[in-house]
């Protein structure tokens, strides 16, 4: 009976199984002495890997949210902010496949070299910035370079023109200005081609190190030019009343003055002039003529010159870069400008396109890197040779001046008036980038 029941059980088993077999799907079964197991079994022992982790690059700068450099610095770490907030939409991905964010640790360096050591220690030390961004102005970053190269980071810096910081056998740190030497020979050669029969320049400049090394660097130019130099004079930062200085230059009776130094002092020396009515037939100064403010002089500003490292009428484009044969990279000026105006309400000076191209050159030299190690992007930035909407940006990569910006060219811009008499920035230099003629000689 017992084994009539186990033959009945084994016989409905077997039933069973036809019934179950006949209904499903057709399978291919592994062998049945296999210690793998069927694909189903296998995904459910091993899982997937998980995708590579987010990653956070921190970036640490200062800025000078109070004192001499205000103006500028603000315009820098708007645009530097501008290039966050979009980095930050989508990421950089990187090699392994991960995606870097971006976060930014700042402090307020007060325009104060002496506090600038102390904050970018604080930023690698405690806030562990992974990449730096240099302060606004040449005097400052020399500061900080210093500290980022003693810890092996990588610094970009803007807002910084002397060409003595990358000549100290630094490695790490990469210029994005056109070099002060540079800042104020197109000047000298706008004076030549507007009028041949000038003969005679006064350079009145404050004595910081940016402004010393562009005046100083002007000068040899000049009179390599057949200039000569009838005033050559400096002033103390900070300086607020040029009445001595206005009344050697009306002495001296030169064709152009040029020189001056930050925001705050060339707007102050400009002003001064004009009140005196000095006679003069071209009036070229650092900084402040590029900055937007400067137009609150008013008459004052009228046919003022500067140097730019940036305008918005500036023609760098894809084809341009397709023309020349390097790569372009990053969004087009009008692009740039429109975000720009979108997110301030008001239009971007070079001083703003400085700290976004910043930024921007950064993130590129992580995506051909593929990586966020600091050699892998040095390397990356040593190589670096693009068209952005800022300009060329090439680095010297010599032992002797190694970080020194090569490509970038500057424009020369006056402040005009339009046919509705409002005070408007016009290109008169170079020739080819000119978006008006020079209103010559200045009228005083």
């Amino acid at each position: 009976m017992k084994r009539f029941a186990i033959f009945m059980l084994f016989a409905v088993i077997l039933a069973l199984v036809a019934a179950c077999g006949g209904a499903a799907a057709p399978q291919s079964a592994a062998p049945a002495s296999s210690s793998s197991g069927t694909q189903a079994e296998v995904a459910k022992e091993e899982p997937a890997a998980a995708a590579p982790a987010a990653k956070t690059v921190v970036i640490g700068y200062t800025s000078s949210k109070t004192g001499a450099q205000e103006v500028p610095s603000s315009g820098q770490t708007h645009g530097l902010e501008l290039w966050l907030e979009q980095v930050n939409k989508d990421g950089v991905k990187l090699a392994d496949g991960s995606v870097v964010k971006f976060e930014a640790k700042t402090y307020d360096d007060e325009s104060a070299s002496e506090r600038v050591q102390s904050l970018y220690t604080t930023l690698i030390e405690e806030d562990k910035a992974d990449y730096l961004i240099s302060p606004y102005s040449s005097g400052l970053t020399d500061a900080a370079a210093v500290v980022g190269e003693s810890y092996g980071k990588v610094m970009i810096t803007t807002g910084a023109a002397s060409d003595g910081t990358y000549k100290k056998g630094l490695t790490n740190v990469f210029q994005l200005y056109t070099p002060a030497s540079r800042y104020l020979t197109g000047a000298i050669d706008l004076l030549a081609a507007t009028d041949p029969s000038a003969k005679k320049i006064a350079f009145i400049h404050e004595t910081d190190k940016f402004s010393t090394d562009v005046v100083d660097n002007a000068k040899t130019y000049a009179e390599g030019k057949g200039y000569e130099v009838v005033l050559f004079e400096g002033y103390d930062s900070g300086t607020t009343d040029f009445a001595p200085f206005i009344n050697k230059i009306s002495a001296a009776a030169p064709d152009a003055v040029m020189g001056g130094g930050h925001f705050n002092d060339g707007s102050t020396f400009a002003r001064q002039i004009a009140e005196k009515g000095v006679n003069m037939k071209m009036l070229a100064l650092l900084v402040a003529p590029p900055e937007p403010k400067f137009a609150e002089l008013g008459d004052a500003a009228l046919g003022v010159v500067g140097p730019s490292q940036w305008e918005p009428q500036a023609n760098y484009s894809a084809d341009a870069a397709k023309a020349a044969g390097i790569e372009w990279y990053g969004p087009s000026v009008k692009e740039f400008v429109e975000a720009y105006k979108a997110k301030y309400g008001e239009d971007p000076s070079y001083h703003a396109a400085g700290g976004y191209a910043s930024g921007l050159v950064l993130q590129r030299a992580i995506e051909q890197a593929g990586s966020v190690e600091q050699e892998a992007v040095k390397a990356a930035l040593d190589a670096t040779n693009i068209l952005t909407f800022y300009g060329n940006v090439k680095f010297d990569t010599s032992a002797e001046a190694h970080g020194l910006q090569q490509a970038h060219q500057m424009v020369y811009v006056q402040w005009q008036k339009d046919d509705a008499g409002n005070l408007v920035k016009q290109v008169v230099w170079p020739k080819e980038g000119r978006s008006a003629e020079p209103l010559y000689p200045l009228a005083r």
